[in-house]
């Protein structure tokens, strides 16, 4: 009689390089033997992967913990592995605080699981969140799309914002090679995935740490030659990336985007504030201005583009003044998606101790204001698509209605129509819209145009 195999559930708080490294760690343990499971009380194994950009994610992450370490106490055998920016930031305190747990380990060591989990399995109680070096992705992943794909185009980030915790949990920035990444695309388009997001804390840093200049002295690896090697990948139909920064995002990067025809237009840039006296403040390099032109100069390319942006209101210190410099800025370039967010202090960072920190009350206030502009803006961006025909790549069921399939635009708009999904999942069909909503659009399909 053979035992049954070892199940396992991962939880992912946060961001897409957390998806992303959630993708990975299922992948090492589907090598080791386990089988996922949907449910975490069926789990012998539970991963949480975890994200400290705000308080509230890791308030969570510790609910969710002291639930499995009370189930820990009458199944000895269960495994409990924290991974992620919150194991980063807080290391062996975790274990102190959870003494239930097995493993903690930064997001640098998730290449590493099935060794460290060895030593979990041989008696040890480990914590991994030394820096260390990046090594060549050669794992698996056990990606949840069969459409899309997540790349790591660079890991960590060398900014500084004052208010920022990344820096310190993912550590300094580490640019795989051109030769890696394109090998990794060919890869996935060979097992039939369409659309790859490129990934980086900070995408438009890619390269710094590579060598490589021209006779001209012009650096070789920059984030805009890694598309031009990537683009003409075979199999492969669209390609995004995310995340930028508006102090290396240049027209150069712009005109790739407008020439390569497999770039979608859309381009996620954080503004975080408005006021330049907050940029400042927190440190981003860049005025309000300069957001602007930016803008001006995408659309300038691309009159169609998308534009999705990040936003934190109630920074320390912030006026009232200040704050609807933001509201200013939201209004006159009419984003597609605005992330918000209210200030939210993390420790090891310089905005946690200034002695200007605004109220709950303050910040909630202008996190709803803020939060009614962002959905006016996206109403009307919206309306541009009604009755046009749109390109849609088809990923999965519509979950709230069988008789639907969903997709998204070139321009990242999630896009539903009838259909049937094992005939239509990874085709690009065109669709005829014929509603639109503030984030979400729904069509008609012209069946003859299937590609």
């Amino acid at each position: 009689m053979t035992a049954s195999p070892r199940r396992y559930h991962i939880t992912t708080f946060g961001c897409q390089m957390n998806k992303a490294d959630s993708e990975r760690m299922a992948g090492i343990l589907e090598t080791m033997g386990f089988q996922s499971v949907e449910e975490p009380n069926d789990a012998d194994l539970i991963l949480y992967n975890t994200c400290t950009i705000r308080d509230n994610a890791e308030q969570k992450v510790y609910s969710y913990l002291g639930r499995q370490a009370r189930r820990k106490q009458e199944n000895p055998d269960l495994t409990l592995v924290v991974a992620g920016c919150v194991a980063q930031q807080e290391g062996e305190s975790l274990l102190r605080r959870v003494p239930e747990l097995d493993l903690v380990m930064g997001p640098q060591h998730a290449n590493q699981l099935e060794d460290l989990l060895e030593q979990v399995f041989s008696g040890n109680q480990v914590v991994a969140t030394d820096p260390i070096h990046i090594v060549e992705d050669i794992t698996k992943p056990r990606r949840d799309s069969k459409v899309t794909a997540w790349v790591n185009v660079i890991y960590g980030c060398n900014e500084r914002c004052t208010y920022c915790v990344v820096p310190s949990v993912r550590g300094v920035e580490q640019s795989r090679t051109p030769e890696a990444i394109r090998a990794e695309i060919e890869a996935l388009g060979r097992q039939g995935y369409k659309e790859i997001t490129l990934l980086g804390q900070n995408i438009d840093a890619y390269g710094r740490d590579l060598p490589g200049t021209t006779s001209e002295g012009r650096h070789l690896n920059t984030f805009t030659d890694l598309l031009y090697v990537v683009h003409d990948v075979p199999g492969i139909d669209r390609i995004r990336f995310a995340t930028s920064h508006p102090r290396y995002f240049t027209e150069r990067l712009i005109r790739a985007c407008a020439e390569l025809p497999k770039v979608c237009e859309h381009f996620h840039i954080p503004f975080q504030s408005g006021d330049n006296d907050v940029l400042k403040a927190m440190a981003r390099g860049y005025t309000h201005d300069r957001y602007r032109r930016i803008i001006e100069t995408i659309r300038e390319y691309m009159p169609d583009a998308s534009i999705s942006a990040d936003a934190i209101v109630g920074f320390p210190g912030e006026t009232e003044t200040q704050f609807e410099n933001t509201l200013k800025l939201v209004a006159d370039i009419g984003f597609d998606l605005v992330n918000t967010a209210a200030y939210s202090p993390r420790p090891g960072t310089p905005a946690a101790v200034w002695e200007s920190q605004l109220s709950e009350e303050v910040k909630a206030d202008r996190l709803q204001r803020l939060n009614r502009l962002v959905s006016v803006t996206a109403s009307e961006r919206s309306q541009r698509y009604a009755g046009r025909v749109e390109e849609i790549l088809v990923e999965d069921q519509n979950s709230k209605d069988p008789t639907q399939v969903m997709g998204r635009t070139r321009g990242n708009r999630l896009t539903f129509f009838a259909g049937e999904i094992n005939e239509l999942r990874g085709k690009r069909v065109k669709v005829k819209i014929t509603e639109v909503r503030p984030f979400s659009l729904t069509g008609q399909p012209l069946v003859e145009a299937r590609l």
